[in-house]
């Protein structure tokens, strides 16, 4: 690329088309703009530079790249708590109004590659962790429309869900694996209690079919969210909308009564249940109880429940704190 002789903001030229790759030392040398970090405002030229890395994003829980819209969705800058319409992300928003070309690059170090101008078209929120795998907190994420280049196919794993997702609510087999943290926060193994989790909706799905109910799950995208909601397990014969976790714990049982009412908004269910790796002490189901919601428990090779009937060819039932057998 010629060398590029600085005499006033408006005599530097972009010289870049897209696909064009250049050091980034040299990107910021000629056009200015943070050698640093994510967004780049630059004071030299009118131009906001923007850094994106899928790869690295994604175990992060952010989802760069192209969407089914045709747009470009770019996360803001912020490492730690609620990220704030602040500094660069400001500078993103207001490119416009400050008389300022969005460029977009694939790469953060070294050489990177120019993507293209793009225009702001909106933002949303959505729920990420920390640096550092560290709590969920909200992320801003843009939406970028491109000015001098074409969109492009839906390549990160979020994309290709929500390209495949026309409706609001769809079943999928009881089988798959995708979890709501997947989609939040790939890059965490999943906890123990977890893995006891998925063994136990495994185990009561089977105990389910073996008594002629069919099973299944449902991805739900909420209007307006991009991060999709998975269901545990439903039948549908009998109304029965499943949320399982791996300890008897009061935060879990709290936790399942709000997710329940969460997923109870798109499902309908006759019976919400909280399926449990034992039985809880009297006053978690009473809890779950004082919500509308039923505690599902294994007994041997059978379950049990905290309210008559919730499985009609089950005898065995619970009341005041006892098991009856």
């Amino acid at each position: 690329m010629t060398e590029v002789n600085v005499a006033d903001p408006a005599d530097v030229k972009w010289g870049l088309a897209p696909g064009d790759t250049i050091e980034r030392k040299r990107l910021h040398a000629d056009y200015g703009g943070r050698t640093q970090g994510g967004i780049g405002p630059s004071a030299k030229t009118p131009n906001v530079m923007i850094f994106t890395d899928p790869i690295a994003g994604e175990k992060h829980g952010y989802y760069d790249g192209w969407m089914p819209d045709g747009l470009f969705h770019y996360s803001g800058e912020g490492q730690y708590g609620d990220q704030r319409m602040l500094s660069g992300n400001a500078s993103i928003l207001n490119h416009r109004a400050e008389g300022r070309a969005l460029r977009v690059f694939q790469g953060a170090r070294g050489t990177v590659t120019y993507l293209g101008e793009f225009e702001a078209d909106g933002w949303y929120e959505a729920d990420a962790p920390e640096t550092g795998d560290g709590p969920l907190r909200k992320v801003i994420v843009f939406k970028l429309r491109p000015v001098d280049t074409e969109p492009q196919q839906s390549e990160t794993k979020l994309g290709r869900v929500l390209r495949s997702q026309p409706e609001t609510v769809l079943h999928v087999d009881i089988e798959q694996q995708e979890t709501e943290t997947a989609f939040v926060n790939p890059s965490r193994e999943p906890y123990e209690a977890e893995r006891r989790e998925a063994k136990l909706v495994l185990q009561f799905s089977d105990y389910l079919r073996s008594k002629g109910q069919r099973v299944h799950r449902h991805r739900i995208l909420p209007a307006g969210e991009t991060r999709p909601l998975l269901t545990d397990l439903y039948a549908p014969d009998l109304g029965l909308l499943v949320e399982a976790k791996g300890s008897v714990t009061r935060e879990n049982v709290r936790m399942a009564i709000g997710q329940l009412a969460d997923y109870g908004r798109f499902v309908g269910p006759t019976t919400c249940a909280i399926l449990l790796p034992s039985e809880p002490r009297k006053d978690l189901i009473d809890l779950a109880t004082s919500q509308q919601c039923v505690v599902l428990w294994p007994a041997g090779k059978s379950f049990e429940s905290s309210r008559p009937n919730v499985l009609p060819w089950q005898i065995n039932t619970y009341r005041d704190g006892a098991s009856l057998r």
